[in-house]
């Protein structure tokens, strides 16, 4: 079984990684040919495409220029712990011991938008590419264009290697809309998290983003291959609600003042 979750915006590249073991990403190539369409854009064409300010365009602009392999612990960091968004501080892979880098590795995915697919352990340099990037390339008009058949295809693989026929889907819609299900193998099971608020369960999106991160760290902490003991997910106040959950999705509450 696998789990496959989004990328973030938010970087540590200073905070030492707490593990000496790392691997290379497996598709450099192609994020090279992304870097070199990059490298021809502005700051001010980055601020553009990418809908954010002129200091976070001359940021970008300066990490493509600096991008380069081969990709070390000096000059990159493992992608679980390079991550520090929403989901990550639900993840707390910095937290990992050996065993749980060595499940992780077989059992979690990150989709991304300059690297596609990564294991919790490849090296990674700084950057931004959101999956929803308009970004004219040679497979056509966006980054969807790019990976969708590529990604589709490894994260078959990665699913059958896992050894359960399962992904659990914890990315976001942006970032799942890459992978092409009609042509997966895998059965799809997709997590919903709900909390009460005002008496009402809706979806909020911290609360949401951070515990998709908290099961995915459980499923690796508990060693979980089979599906149905997704239900017993009962971290940080959420349970499995049978009654709202329809098929496989699986929708997970919490009370409120629970958070």
């Amino acid at each position: 079984m696998l789990s496959v979750i989004s990328p973030a915006k938010t970087l540590d590249f200073e905070t030492p990684a707490t593990t000496q073991i790392h691997t290379r990403p497996d598709h450099l190539e192609r994020s090279q040919e992304l870097i070199e369409i990059l490298r021809d854009y502005s700051p001010q064409r980055l601020s553009e495409l990418m809908g954010i300010s002129d200091k976070l365009a001359g940021l970008n602009a300066a990490r493509f220029a600096d991008w380069a392999p081969p990709f070390t612990p000096e000059n990159a960091k493992p992608a679980a712990q390079a991550f520090q968004g929403d989901v990550y501080v639900g993840l707390e892979a910095a937290s990992f011991d050996d065993d749980d880098n060595a499940f992780a590795q077989q059992h979690l995915r990150i989709l991304s938008g300059l690297y596609g697919l990564l294991r919790p352990l490849d090296l990674i340099q700084p950057y931004r590419l959101e999956m929803g990037t308009r970004l004219e390339n040679a497979a056509g008009k966006d980054l969807y264009a790019f990976w969708k058949p590529l990604l589709t295809a490894e994260l078959d693989k990665a699913v059958a290697e896992s050894g359960t026929p399962v992904l659990v889907n914890l990315a976001s819609n942006e970032y799942f809309k890459a992978i092409d299900t009609r042509k997966l193998q895998a059965r799809v099971i997709t997590p919903v998290f709900k909390d009460e608020k005002n008496g009402k369960l809706k979806i909020i999106s911290f609360y949401a983003k951070k515990a998709r991160g908290l099961m995915a760290a459980w499923m690796i902490r508990q060693r979980l291959e089979d599906p149905e003991r997704l239900k017993a997910f009962d971290v940080a106040g959420y349970r499995f609600d049978a009654g709202l959950s329809q098929g496989d999705t699986l929708v997970f509450t919490r009370p409120e003042g629970a958070a």
